[in-house]
Protein backbone atom coordinates (compact mmCIF):
# COMPACT_ATOMS: atom_id res chain seq x y z
CA UNK A 1 0.00 0.00 0.00
CA UNK A 2 1.41 3.24 -0.73
CA UNK A 3 -0.02 7.36 -0.29
CA UNK A 4 -0.06 8.16 -4.04
CA UNK A 5 1.29 11.75 -5.26
CA UNK A 6 -0.02 14.11 -2.12
CA UNK A 7 1.30 17.08 -3.48
CA UNK A 8 1.26 20.71 -1.06
CA UNK A 9 0.37 23.81 -2.99
CA UNK A 10 1.04 26.54 -1.17
CA UNK A 11 -1.32 30.53 -0.84
CA UNK A 12 -0.25 33.17 0.67
CA UNK A 13 -1.71 36.63 0.66
CA UNK A 14 1.34 38.26 0.17
CA UNK A 15 5.10 36.56 -0.78
CA UNK A 16 5.86 34.84 2.40
CA UNK A 17 8.48 32.08 3.46
CA UNK A 18 6.91 29.22 5.05
CA UNK A 19 8.08 26.53 6.39
CA UNK A 20 6.40 22.78 6.08
CA UNK A 21 7.23 19.96 8.54
CA UNK A 22 5.35 16.47 7.82
CA UNK A 23 4.92 13.79 10.40
CA UNK A 24 3.64 10.77 8.98
CA UNK A 25 3.16 7.23 10.32
CA UNK A 26 4.94 5.35 7.52
CA UNK A 27 7.93 5.44 5.40
CA UNK A 28 8.53 8.14 3.29
CA UNK A 29 9.82 6.61 -0.09
CA UNK A 30 9.43 9.92 -2.34
CA UNK A 31 9.95 13.64 -1.85
CA UNK A 32 10.45 16.35 -4.27
CA UNK A 33 12.37 18.90 -3.51
CA UNK A 34 13.74 16.66 -1.20
CA UNK A 35 12.37 16.70 2.06
CA UNK A 36 15.50 17.61 5.10
CA UNK A 37 15.64 16.89 8.59
CA UNK A 38 13.63 20.17 8.90
CA UNK A 39 11.20 19.67 6.13
CA UNK A 40 10.82 22.28 3.31
CA UNK A 41 11.51 25.72 3.23
CA UNK A 42 9.83 28.14 0.44
CA UNK A 43 9.38 31.54 -0.61
CA UNK A 44 5.51 31.55 -1.60
CA UNK A 45 3.89 33.58 -4.25
CA UNK A 46 -0.37 34.38 -3.64
CA UNK A 47 -0.27 32.50 -7.21
CA UNK A 48 0.98 29.26 -5.45
CA UNK A 49 4.27 29.60 -7.06
CA UNK A 50 7.12 28.19 -4.56
CA UNK A 51 11.17 29.13 -4.40
CA UNK A 52 13.42 27.21 -2.69
CA UNK A 53 16.89 28.44 -1.01
CA UNK A 54 18.61 28.33 -4.16
CA UNK A 55 15.69 30.16 -6.72
CA UNK A 56 14.46 26.50 -7.77
CA UNK A 57 11.04 27.09 -8.52
CA UNK A 58 7.71 24.37 -8.32
CA UNK A 59 4.38 24.69 -8.26
CA UNK A 60 3.94 22.72 -5.52
CA UNK A 61 5.79 20.26 -2.63
CA UNK A 62 5.56 16.29 -3.57
CA UNK A 63 5.96 12.99 -1.43
CA UNK A 64 4.86 9.48 -1.08
CA UNK A 65 5.14 7.07 1.35
CA UNK A 66 4.20 3.57 2.34
CA UNK A 67 1.72 4.04 5.89
CA UNK A 68 1.64 1.56 8.81
CA UNK A 69 -1.81 0.96 8.37
CA UNK A 70 -4.50 1.73 5.76
CA UNK A 71 -7.30 4.19 6.22
CA UNK A 72 -10.40 2.95 7.16
CA UNK A 73 -13.35 3.09 4.31
CA UNK A 74 -16.64 3.00 6.39
CA UNK A 75 -18.75 4.82 3.94
CA UNK A 76 -17.94 6.24 -0.24
CA UNK A 77 -19.86 6.27 -3.73
CA UNK A 78 -19.63 3.48 -6.11
CA UNK A 79 -19.25 4.77 -9.49
CA UNK A 80 -19.11 3.50 -12.94
CA UNK A 81 -16.30 4.00 -15.45
CA UNK A 82 -18.43 5.81 -17.30
CA UNK A 83 -19.31 8.25 -14.54
CA UNK A 84 -15.78 8.97 -13.04
CA UNK A 85 -15.09 12.38 -14.48
CA UNK A 86 -18.47 13.89 -13.80
CA UNK A 87 -17.90 12.48 -10.51
CA UNK A 88 -15.03 13.46 -9.62
CA UNK A 89 -15.27 17.06 -11.20
CA UNK A 90 -18.66 17.64 -8.82
CA UNK A 91 -17.07 16.16 -5.54
CA UNK A 92 -13.46 17.81 -6.24
CA UNK A 93 -15.21 21.23 -6.45
CA UNK A 94 -17.65 20.82 -3.50
CA UNK A 95 -14.19 19.44 -1.46
CA UNK A 96 -12.63 23.04 -2.17
CA UNK A 97 -10.42 22.42 -5.05
CA UNK A 98 -10.19 25.32 -7.80
CA UNK A 99 -10.34 24.16 -10.97
CA UNK A 100 -6.69 23.54 -11.97
CA UNK A 101 -5.98 21.74 -9.35
CA UNK A 102 -9.42 19.18 -9.76
CA UNK A 103 -7.51 18.89 -13.62
CA UNK A 104 -4.55 17.56 -12.17
CA UNK A 105 -6.15 15.29 -9.77
CA UNK A 106 -8.11 13.84 -12.21
CA UNK A 107 -5.47 13.82 -14.73
CA UNK A 108 -3.28 11.85 -12.46
CA UNK A 109 -5.65 9.11 -11.00
CA UNK A 110 -8.07 8.72 -13.87
CA UNK A 111 -6.11 5.76 -15.81
CA UNK A 112 -6.16 4.06 -12.82
CA UNK A 113 -9.55 4.30 -12.15
CA UNK A 114 -10.72 3.67 -15.70
CA UNK A 115 -9.24 0.67 -15.40
CA UNK A 116 -11.96 -0.82 -13.61
CA UNK A 117 -15.52 -1.36 -14.19
CA UNK A 118 -16.89 0.66 -10.74
CA UNK A 119 -14.58 1.86 -8.32
CA UNK A 120 -15.94 2.61 -4.31
CA UNK A 121 -14.38 6.01 -3.58
CA UNK A 122 -13.80 7.45 -0.16
CA UNK A 123 -12.47 10.43 0.52
CA UNK A 124 -10.49 10.46 4.07
CA UNK A 125 -11.09 13.28 6.80
CA UNK A 126 -9.39 12.76 10.30
CA UNK A 127 -8.34 9.60 9.95
CA UNK A 128 -5.59 11.06 6.98
CA UNK A 129 -5.03 14.12 8.48
CA UNK A 130 -3.87 12.10 12.15
CA UNK A 131 -1.67 9.67 10.01
CA UNK A 132 0.05 12.69 7.90
CA UNK A 133 0.15 15.74 9.96
CA UNK A 134 1.48 18.97 8.93
CA UNK A 135 3.05 22.02 10.83
CA UNK A 136 3.18 24.11 8.51
CA UNK A 137 4.75 28.16 9.65
CA UNK A 138 2.97 30.95 9.40
CA UNK A 139 -0.20 29.06 10.04
CA UNK A 140 -2.49 28.87 7.14
CA UNK A 141 -6.14 30.54 7.57
CA UNK A 142 -7.45 27.70 5.25
CA UNK A 143 -6.42 24.22 4.90
CA UNK A 144 -8.27 21.88 2.40
CA UNK A 145 -6.40 18.00 2.46
CA UNK A 146 -7.85 15.41 -0.12
CA UNK A 147 -7.00 11.69 0.69
CA UNK A 148 -8.93 9.42 -2.33
CA UNK A 149 -9.17 5.85 -1.01
CA UNK A 150 -10.52 3.47 -4.33
CA UNK A 151 -10.85 0.09 -4.79
CA UNK A 152 -11.79 -1.14 -7.81
CA UNK A 153 -14.88 -3.48 -8.46
CA UNK A 154 -16.05 -6.08 -10.65
CA UNK A 155 -19.56 -5.05 -10.13
CA UNK A 156 -21.49 -2.49 -8.68
CA UNK A 157 -22.06 -3.30 -4.71
CA UNK A 158 -24.51 -1.74 -2.28
CA UNK A 159 -22.18 0.49 0.45
CA UNK A 160 -23.18 3.25 2.70
CA UNK A 161 -22.76 6.58 1.19
CA UNK A 162 -20.51 9.16 2.24
CA UNK A 163 -20.94 12.57 3.78
CA UNK A 164 -18.84 14.77 2.62
CA UNK A 165 -19.99 18.16 4.40
CA UNK A 166 -17.63 17.70 7.03
CA UNK A 167 -15.34 17.94 4.92
CA UNK A 168 -16.14 21.32 2.74
CA UNK A 169 -13.93 24.03 3.25
CA UNK A 170 -13.89 27.77 1.98
CA UNK A 171 -10.68 29.62 0.91
CA UNK A 172 -10.24 32.56 2.79
CA UNK A 173 -6.95 33.66 3.61
CA UNK A 174 -3.67 31.84 3.11
CA UNK A 175 -4.22 28.98 1.96
CA UNK A 176 -3.25 25.23 1.85
CA UNK A 177 -4.11 22.87 0.11
CA UNK A 178 -3.25 19.20 -0.44
CA UNK A 179 -4.59 16.13 -2.25
CA UNK A 180 -3.35 12.44 -2.87
CA UNK A 181 -4.91 9.22 -2.08
CA UNK A 182 -4.38 5.13 -2.01
CA UNK A 183 -5.31 2.42 -4.32
CA UNK A 184 -6.87 -0.70 -2.04
CA UNK A 185 -6.28 -4.48 -3.68
CA UNK A 186 -9.55 -5.62 -5.00
CA UNK A 187 -8.50 -8.66 -2.38
CA UNK A 188 -8.69 -6.08 0.78
CA UNK A 189 -12.09 -6.14 2.28
CA UNK A 190 -13.50 -3.26 3.58
CA UNK A 191 -15.05 -2.83 6.49
CA UNK A 192 -19.21 -1.99 6.10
Amino acid sequence: MIDLKPIIYLYPEATTDIEVQLTYDGELTTTYPKYSENGWKVKAQPDGTLTDENGREYYALYWEGKPRETLKVDAGFVVSKEETIAFLEEKLELLGLNAKEANEFIIFWLPMLEKNDFNLIHFSGEDYLKKAQLNISPIPDTEIRISMVFQGLNEEIDFPVQDLSPLHKTRTGFTVVEWGGQELPKAFSVEI
